[in-house]
């Protein structure tokens, strides 16, 4: 759990709990695509996501894994004095590779001595038994801390369709019972100011991965980058973005329904610099997540307080 002075679950406080010492993230960038950008589920991709995928602070996908693991353990080394890493396959749909390539990429950075766990970004619906199961067997040989990362970004499915996600609520429902069943965590990541969402669904996205037993999860704030389809919308006006203080509202009330066994990866995001038409309205992440933080104390709440919907909530004549 979390100690009450924090008010919610922090990631960092968490990795140093499990591993008795500090863990780092290296990044790595494979070359991919997405379902939903070669036809196979759609095309364009979804309308917020540009060129280089979740991927824009990653080291170029030309160099192999194992030299971006170099690179990158050697700025973390050099910068924080870091002995144990996580590593991280962060930009597009990891599991969209064809499975050899995808066991051949995971097999390099597992092979490193210093790392005890690899994190997967992927898709709901790029999720599969065969890909678990290599997995699974990795764990077991290696004893690693494998987790995977599900972009989800909202319950509301009529959002979903909205942005062209090119999934529903079903798939991602479907990937998170698959995953459980190989006891691998799972982090999920939620945009809490899509235009077309409201408190309501603020409300429903920490109820339902509450009730599915999540891990982790990583609150995004909707960014506009250049050249994607919102941001010809944005241009053009066809919707608006809220108001930073209700952002900060979101959040808190996110963290209020939210199980207080999840542990919150992020607060809030950052965009690639220099291609954006909007980005956490010109406020650093830093200083955004200080004041979700402040505002916490404030109001003398905390994640989990509002958490009293599962397990029966309206029976009086049982036990709990």
């Amino acid at each position: 759990m979390f100690e009450k002075s924090t008010r919610y679950r922090q990631y960092s406080d968490h990795l140093t709990e499990k591993f008795g010492q500090k863990v780092y993230k290296l990044p790595v960038n494979l070359p991919g695509t997405c379902p939903n950008r070669d036809g196979t589920v759609g095309r364009g991709g979804c309308i917020f996501c540009d060129e280089d995928g979740a991927g824009f602070e990653c080291l170029p996908n030309t160099m192999s894994v194992k030299q971006q693991i170099q690179t990158n353990r050697e700025f973390f080394i050099r910068r924080f004095n870091a002995k144990k890493f996580i590593i991280y396959f962060q930009a597009f749909t990891n599991t969209y590779l064809p499975l050899e390539q995808f066991k051949e990429n995971i097999l390099a950075a597992a092979d490193e001595e210093d790392v005890v766990g690899i994190s997967i970004s992927t898709r709901p619906d790029c999720i599969n038994d065969a890909c678990l199961d290599f997995l699974q067997e990795l764990q077991a040989r290696r004893g690693l801390d494998i987790n995977i990362e599900l972009g989800l970004q909202t319950v509301n499915y009529h959002t979903l369709v909205k942005v062209n996600r090119g999934h529903t609520l079903a798939e991602f429902i479907d990937a998170v019972q698959r995953i459980q069943k190989r006891n691998f965590e799972i982090c999920v990541h939620i945009i809490l100011n899509l235009p077309w969402d409201n408190s309501l669904d603020v409300i429903e996205n920490a109820k339902i991965l509450s009730a599915l037993g999540v891990h982790y999860v990583k609150l995004h704030s909707l960014y506009v980058v250049k050249g994607t389809v919102l941001a010809d919308m944005y241009q053009r006006e066809e919707f608006h973005i809220i108001p930073l203080e209700e952002y900060i509202n979101r959040v808190v009330t996110f963290l209020e329904y939210l199980d207080p066994r999840i542990v919150i990866q992020r607060l809030v995001g950052k965009g690639p610099q220099d291609n954006q038409l909007f980005s956490n309205w010109n406020t650093s992440w830093w200083k955004i997540k200080q004041t979700v933080e402040k505002t916490l104390v404030e109001r003398d709440t905390w994640q989990g307080k509002k958490c009293d919907y599962l397990n029966g909530k309206a029976l009086r004549f049982y036990p709990r």
